[in-house]
């Protein structure tokens, strides 16, 4: 029964209020209110919002925390609020950067909607709580998809039509006759294997020509193809492997032996007996599976989006957000077993265009740059890391492109309008999506840049996509409010390689009544309707993050860190890194109650024999115990965050011996955050990665005014061998005094 005390106006029920619409339009977990009070004191109340509480507890907490904060209190406010004697809202200012008008009527309507009807919501949790009388926005299509064809029939199209074009161009160029001529070869002996239509069959080959003939022969073969990478550990290939059921595995002589127990390795032109003659006719359909893409899961198996031909084709057949041209250059950069290969690969070969592929091993801006001006590429796909990156330092190596697109992760808006700004003939886009929706569900197309102090928006659904934000309840939510984002449409994945049980988890029936019968994707994101009718983009509704592109479970990496007799109890947070994105940084309390730091060393170690370089954390760090939350939950939040951790690898401990050394010691400890490092302790074992690799080199080049070739750290990734090599390319002078010249 509600009584009178709970139906009037109070100034804890009015802040309530505010900091439940504050938390659902901006999707904070925590709303910090700046509250000015009639006697013009000032007090800051932050509100805790992460454990999902009831109107009526969060109603109740608000009363403790003004109670509590009577004689001020410090924190980071998002708002600022006055309230009448009375305790209704007078005025309120949000406090970020992005505000407008047109949100501060949203905010003050919402709030006082909510206050309304707030007796009979008392008992409702915060994400069901209805904020608003507005109409929730129902799916958004994109245009309908362009065509079902199979993938490889495709380009087989453009080898008949234009058989002397270059489909492919690595250290010698190939044709489109001639990659049909050598995918047929190939696909006919795995045929002879066994290879069955619907099967996987892996493919183990460093970018290059070999790589692309592979995967279309699979194709062509009727299966589908597993991309794996080289530089995986061997157990993570084996079992991904094993999960997929593949038998033969598609790789070159430098690699054959990598195949693991049960899988057949084949190397093209391999005598196979007699090799199977073509079929008489493709019975590929739309829905067959044309590969697997591993993600991380929850529980550390890895799980396959198995996605179809009718996907791929959705995607890269006449895309309505940009154009693709016959004489385009498209470079092939990322790791084929990354689905963003899928636009990088097949856009170009589906559309008669050309595939550049960049050298295979280490990522270098210097040669990026120089590989788009001697291969005349004219489309460009960077993750967000890298884009942020060559904008920042090899600007001008963008003038030669046509279309920019770059995603995987948050996009600055100050690199776009940095790029836009020096060359306004280029267009950007900010691709957005999840594997199981092929690459791209959102895109954002425009030669415009985000004005100052607004996020770059996620856009609208491609082709062949529908989209809807929806509440706790799968109730669309209006504009403005915070939800999360589910897909429909052609380019959903069949679901996961042979586990119907996540599959049925994650691919929903759609409850509304403008889809009755579609599947819809529950993607885990965050976003909201902007005014402007594209998407923003707010984060994840659980704890999955993007290291280096990839997405990645915490709880994975949890697990497998659980699985050691040495852990009891194991937390696995991302924060920000030396290169503008994330790292892992994982804690853990030890089985036998003891504090020893070298045990976050051991399993490390372990670590990085099962699991891909970007899932291993930077730092295992040991506690006596975890904080937890009122609930008694782990309070991530509490956690101490770590700027610079004690040094994390197993070799001795060896002192810089000159000052160059001494200077190397001091960038590597700054940009990997360890102290102290060693001369022979290797970049890569103490947390480094491509792209922090990246930005060390070109540091080293402005830093020393030498030309340094990324390759160099990775054939010699030690203070003292780095140190050696800048010595032979420096004035005696320069190296033998402070380390710079």
């Amino acid at each position: 029964m509600t009584t009178t005390q709970e139906r009037q106006v109070t100034p804890h029920r009015t802040l309530a209020a505010l900091a439940a619409v504050v938390h659902r339009r901006t999707g904070h977990q925590r709303v910090g209110i700046e509250l000015h009070r009639e006697d013009e004191s000032a007090t800051t109340l932050v509100i805790d919002l992460a454990d999902n509480p009831t109107l009526r507890c969060l109603i109740d907490r608000t009363a403790e925390t003004l109670h509590a904060s009577a004689d001020g209190t410090d924190g980071q406010a998002d708002l600022s609020a006055r309230l009448a004697a009375d305790g209704t809202l007078t005025t309120f200012t949000i406090l970020a950067d992005e505000a407008d008008a047109h949100g501060h009527a949203l905010i003050a309507q919402d709030v006082a909607a909510l206050l309304a009807a707030a007796d009979a919501q008392l008992d409702v949790a915060l994400s069901r709580l209805e904020l608003t009388t507005a109409a929730g926005r129902g799916i958004v299509h994109g245009k309908a998809a362009a065509c079902e064809t199979p993938l490889h029939q495709l380009v087989l199209a453009h080898a008949a039509s234009s058989p002397h074009a270059v489909a492919v161009n690595g250290d010698q160029p190939l044709t489109y006759a001639e990659l049909d001529a050598r995918s047929g070869a190939l696909a006919r002996e795995l045929r002879a294997l066994g290879t069955e239509a619907g099967g996987v069959v892996g493919v183990l080959i460093r970018r290059s020509p070999e790589l692309i003939v592979a995967l279309l022969a699979v194709l062509r073969a009727g299966a589908a193809y597993l991309a794996l990478d080289p530089d995986d550990p061997s157990e993570r290939r084996a079992r991904l492997l094993a999960d997929a059921r593949a038998r033969v595995l598609v790789t070159d002589p430098s690699l054959a032996g990598c195949a693991p127990d049960g899988v057949r390795p084949h190397c093209p032109g391999d005598a196979v007996g007699a090799p199977a003659p073509d079929p008489a006719r493709d019975t590929t359909q739309p829905e067959d599976l044309a590969y697997v893409a591993y993600t991380s899961g929850s529980t550390g198996e890895p799980k396959g989006v198995a996605v179809t031909h009718r996907a791929v084709a959705r995607l890269v057949s006449d895309p309505s957000w940009m154009t693709i041209r016959t004489e385009d250059v498209f470079l092939q950069l990322a790791p084929v077993s990354f689905d963003a290969s899928t636009l990088e690969i097949w856009a170009p070969l589906a559309n008669g265009a050309q595939l550049a592929l960049f050298p295979a091993g280490s990522v270098d801006l210097a040669e990026i740059a120089r590989a788009l001006r001697e291969r005349a590429v004219s489309v460009l796909w960077l993750t967000a890391g890298l884009f942020h990156q060559m904008v920042a330092s090899h600007l001008d190596a963008f003038a030669g492109l046509r279309h920019v697109i770059s995603g995987g992760d948050v996009i600055a808006p100050d690199r776009v309008r940095t790029l836009l700004a020096a060359h306004p003939h280029l267009t950007f886009t900010n691709g957005y999506g999840p594997t199981e929706n092929t690459t791209f569900t959102t895109c954002w197309t425009s030669s415009v840049a985000p004005p100052e102090g607004a996020s770059v928006p996620i856009g609208t659904p491609i082709n062949g996509t529908g989209v809807v934000v929806l509440d706790e309840a799968l109730r669309p939510v209006p504009a403005g409010v915070v939800g999360e984002l589910y897909a429909t449409g052609a380019g959903l994945a069949a679901g996961y390689l042979h586990r119907p049980g996540a599959t049925a988890e994650r691919f929903l029936p759609c409850p509304l009544p403008q889809a009755p019968r579609e599947r819809m994707y529950r993607t885990g994101d965050l976003a909201r309707w902007l005014p402007s009718g594209d998407l923003e983009f707010l984060g994840r509704a659980d704890q999955q993050v993007k290291i280096q592109g990839y997405r990645i479970e915490p709880g994975a990496v949890e697990a497998e860190l659980a699985d050691s007799p040495l852990v009891d109890q194991a937390v696995v947070v991302a924060q920000p890194d030396g290169a503008g994105g994330k790292r892992l940084l994982a804690y853990v309390t030890l089985a036998d109650g003891g504090l020893d730091p070298a045990a976050g060393v051991r399993l490390r170690e372990q670590l990085a024999r099962t699991l891909p370089s970007h899932q291993v954390p930077w730092a295992i760090l040991v506690r006596d115990r975890f904080p937890l939350t009122r609930n008694g939950k782990v309070d991530r939040h509490a956690l101490p965050s770590a700027a610079r951790v004690p040094r994390n690898v197993w070799n001795d401990f060896v002192q810089p011996r000159s000052p160059l050394e001494s200077t190397l010691v001091e960038l590597w400890g700054s940009l990997l955050g360890i102290e102290p490092v060693g001369v022979e302790d290797d970049f890569f074992d103490l947390g480094g990665h491509s792209l922090l690799a990246v930005d060390l080199i070109e540091t080293l080049r402005r830093r020393f005014d030498v030309e340094l070739q990324a390759r160099t750290l990775y054939l010699q990734p030690t203070v003292a061998e780095l140190a050696g090599n800048l010595a032979a390319l420096l004035p005696s002078s320069a190296a033998s005094e402070e380390g710079t010249p």
